[in-house]
């Protein structure tokens, strides 16, 4: 490997671990605020299914990244140089603050607007781009529908019961949160294998788009450090901020959460996990009712939201016009 292509990897696994600790608060909020599991209890948890998720669920969705936004033909270094780095910039500004931020949109952000300063926008696949938009547009909408309807269904269940059956709802969440761990896993760390593979077959160190085993190992590891190590502002934004966070609450959110994550891991589509998870911390209090959703929280999460993409693509350009000159 050359030495270029060796940054590469350190940057695009630098990416990961700070996609983890994005998302790290995402995953475990609902249960560390509704006090069915300790922080570090919930942490530990959710990075050991984290790293299982990408073994378990396939590598569709690093195909889609790798072949399904732009021309192969046109990927250099630089292009991904910049298209990471301004991912990574946009997390850390979001994580600094406390805002729920979509590493799939900065990503997402970030190749496209390399691709389109270096190559073209005409090198732009905008049918798959319009795919990708399109199930991460719809993914926050069925993580709130969900949520909705998982939770008129449990208060119903549970319309007779004591408070004491909250406890129930404790001890579900241990497999409603190891499911959400594996979904998101399977689905997050995928992105950056595809990132590392078009690196491979840039350089000439790969022919075909295939995931070595090395390399879903690395990004796996990296996810789930980032879990084990992040997070706090994020938690406490979805956590309580939203609205007042239950058990019952916690079980739906995960499980509604999960569902839609999953599925679109097996179909190839990456989706943003702050979205979905957040949606459904929104559809769970709108359940309880409308009163009890602090709106105003939610205004500044989904603006977080619209400006993900344009922001990380603007920062991507920067970066690449401060790279294109260097001889990799």
């Amino acid at each position: 490997m050359s030495l270029a292509l060796i940054i590469l990897i350190i940057i695009v696994v630098a990416y990961d671990y700070l996609n983890g600790m994005n998302d790290s608060g995402n995953i475990v909020a609902s249960m560390v605020s509704s006090r069915s599991l300790s922080l570090r209890s919930a942490l530990l948890l959710a990075a050991v299914f984290e790293f299982i998720g990408p073994l378990v669920l396939g590598t569709a969705v690093a195909k889609t990244i790798g072949s399904g936004l732009v021309d192969p033909a046109v990927i250099d270094l630089r292009i991904l140089y910049a298209a990471v780095l301004g991912a990574i910039t946009w997390n850390l500004g979001t994580q600094f603050l406390g805002f729920p931020s979509s590493s799939s949109h900065a990503l997402l952000g970030g190749i496209i607007g390399a691709v389109a300063v270096s190559a073209g926008i005409k090198t732009i696949n905008f049918a798959g781009v319009l795919k990708i938009l399109i199930v991460l547009l719809t993914s926050p909408l069925l993580g709130f529908l969900f949520s909705y309807l998982i939770m008129k269904l449990l208060f119903y269940i549970s319309r007779n019961a004591t408070p004491k059956f909250n406890n129930v709802f404790k001890f579900l969440q241990i497999p409603s949160s190891i499911f959400l761990a594996v979904s998101h896993g399977g689905n997050d760390a995928q992105k950056s294998m595809g990132i590392i593979v078009i690196g491979l077959i840039t350089c000439g160190t790969q022919s075909a788009f295939s995931i070595p085993l090395w390399v879903m190992l690395l990004c796996s590891f990296a996810l789930a450090l980032g879990i084990l190590t992040g997070g706090m502002k994020i938690m406490k934004t979805l956590g309580s901020k939203v609205f007042k966070v239950k058990p019952i609450h916690g079980f739906g959110i995960q499980f509604s959460s999960a569902l839609v994550i999953f599925s679109a891991a097996l179909i190839g589509s990456p989706v943003s996990t702050t979205h979905v998870v957040s949606s459904s911390v929104i559809g769970a209090g709108s359940s309880v009712g409308l009163n009890k959703v602090r709106w105003g929280t939610v205004t500044d999460i989904i603006l977080s939201w619209v400006l993900t993409l344009p922001l990380s693509a603007l920062i991507a350009i920067v970066f690449y016009y401060g790279i294109r000159y260097i001889n990799l």
